[in-house]
């Protein structure tokens, strides 16, 4: 089976911010490119940090509200000094919480979530900024075609993986969810055949009403 990785996915002409640029260029920059984040790097295009659109409005937030109907929020002295900061690597979120372009969607969506971050900046072997990917990208496999899933799942899974003659089991696909269908040898075999088509590239769903000739899961008597 073939997983597509964070490399097929992610966005290569990354929007960047140098580490000395200053709050309204950022702002600008934002603004200009359509977006909510940059990385910010150092001189040799590693990645230092993410600065996005919360982080430059800690400097809004931290001001007194002219009406006065809203008091100072309490802020850490962290969150103070990234909302008094005037240059990228003083406001931006750090260390940067990178991926690799040889992962998969799988190791960049968990990431994501332990880290409660929305894009992860792709580094390569020197660290040195190779692209972004967001959540946005990673849920671009969820387009495949269903035709596409079920030839992966009835070749790529059962045929090729497992050995299984194509009358075995049947395979439909609709919106990403799939009906396995047959009849297999072993019972052992069904949840295998479950985990497998779950970890598919696409795959919503999977619903299996797979009969079996053989129940193995019954141990013998002991001393039989």
């Amino acid at each position: 089976m073939h997983h597509r990785t964070v490399g097929e996915l992610m966005t290569r002409n990354v929007v960047r911010a140098p580490r000395d640029m200053p709050f309204k260029e950022i702002v600008k920059l934002l603004a200009d490119h359509d977006v909510t984040a940059v990385p910010v790097v150092d001189e040799l295009d590693r990645p230092m940090g993410v600065v996005s659109e919360a982080d430059l409005l800690r400097k809004s937030s931290a001001q007194a509200d002219p009406s006065g109907r809203t008091p100072i929020p309490h802020l850490e002295a962290w969150e103070r000094a990234k909302a008094e900061g005037a240059r990228a690597e003083e406001l931006m979120s750090a260390p940067a919480v990178c991926a690799r372009p040889e992962w998969t969607v799988v190791e960049a969506a968990r990431l994501m979530a332990v880290q409660n971050v929305k894009r992860l900046p792709v580094v390569d072997e020197t660290d040195r900024l190779q692209g972004i990917v967001s959540r946005g990208d990673l849920l671009r496999i969820f387009l495949r075609r269903d035709d596409a899933i079920r030839d992966e799942i009835t070749v790529d899974v059962l045929q090729q993986t497992l050995r299984l003659l194509p009358s075995e089991v049947t395979v439909e696909v609709r919106e990403g969810q799939v009906t396995l269908g047959g009849s297999v040898e072993v019972k052992s075999l069904i949840p295998v055949i479950e985990r497998l088509c779950r970890s598919v590239d696409g795959v919503v769903s999977v619903a299996e009403h797979i009969a079996y000739r053989t129940d193995d899961s019954r141990s013998s008597p002991t001393g039989t």
